[in-house]
C-alpha cells in the first residue's frame, strides 16, 4: 500500500467489527484516500483501488468510494458507519464524509444492495462446491443473515449498526445452515417478505449534490499535493 495518496479515513471491518471474530480470524481493513488532483488529468491516471489479501485490506480513492457508497455497496458503506473505536485514521475530510453518510442513501439501492447480496450468498450456498467445509458454509450463512439484518435496519431507520447486538444468534444460524443448507431458505423467504411489506424512511434518490460538493472540496484540497 505504499503507493496510496493521502489516507482520509480508514478502519477495521469484517468479523472483528461485527463481533463475530474467532481465534483464527484475520483483521480486515477498509479505507479511503485522495490522490493529487492534477494526477487525474493526465494520460495515465492513478489506480482507484488498492487491494491486498490475507488479511483483506482495501483502499478506494475518494471518488470510487463515493460512487460505491451512492450505490449503497455494503462493504464500502461500512467505512462511514463504524463505531468510533474501530477508526484508525480520521481526517477533517474523512469526518465530513461520515457526517454526510445519510446523503449517500436511497431506498431502492439499499434494498437491492443488501438483500441482493444476501440472495447471492444464498445461491452460493445452494450451488456450492461439494468440497466446501462446514466452516465455509457457516461463514456464508452468517454473512447473508448479517446483510439482511443490517440492510433492513438501514432501510427502515436510516441508520445501520455495524457491531451486532447478538452475535451468538448469527453463529447459531451459521451452524444450522452448515448442517443443512436448506435451512437458509425460510429465512430468505421471510427476508423478502419483510422488505416487501416495510415502508422505508429513506428517500428515492441520494443527495448527489451534497456528495459532489464534498468530493470537490477534496479535489481543491489536493490540487497541488
Amino acid at each position: 500500500m505504499n503507493d496510496l495518496g493521502t489516507v482520509l479515513l480508514s478502519g477495521i471491518v469484517g468479523s472483528t467489527a461485527y463481533g463475530l471474530a474467532g481465534p483464527t480470524s484475520d483483521v480486515d481493513r477498509i479505507g479511503m484516500f485522495a490522490v493529487p488532483t492534477l494526477s487525474l488529468l493526465g494520460l495515465r491516471t492513478p489506480r482507484e483501488s488498492r487491494v491486498t489479501t490475507k488479511p483483506d485490506v482495501t483502499f478506494h480513492e475518494a471518488a470510487k468510494l463515493a460512487r460505491l457508497a451512492l450505490s449503497c455497496n455494503p462493504t464500502a458503506s461500512e467505512l462511514l458507519w463504524l463505531p468510533e473505536d474501530l477508526y484508525e485514521v480520521r481526517t477533517p475530510l474523512g469526518d465530513e464524509a461520515i457526517a454526510l453518510r445519510t446523503a449517500f442513501l436511497s431506498a431502492g439501492h439499499v434494498r437491492n444492495a443488501y438483500l441482493g447480496y444476501a440472495t447471492q450468498q444464498f445461491r452460493k450456498l445452494l450451488s456450492r462446491d461439494p468440497d466446501w467445509s462446514s466452516a465455509k458454509i457457516a461463514k456464508h450463512a452468517r454473512h447473508l443473515m448479517r446483510l439482511v439484518e443490517q440492510g433492513y435496519e438501514l432501510y427502515t431507520t436510516g441508520h445501520v449498526t455495524i457491531r451486532l447486538a447478538d452475535p451468538e444468534r448469527f453463529r447459531a444460524f451459521g451452524e444450522q445452515v452448515a448442517a443443512d443448507p436448506e435451512a437458509a431458505r425460510p429465512f430468505m423467504a421471510a427476508a423478502e417478505e419483510r422488505f416487501g411489506s416495510a415502508r422505508s424512511v429513506l428517500p428515492d434518490a441520494p443527495d448527489d449534490k451534497a456528495v459532489e460538493d464534498w468530493l470537490l472540496r477534496v479535489r481543491r484540497t489536493f490540487w497541488h499535493e
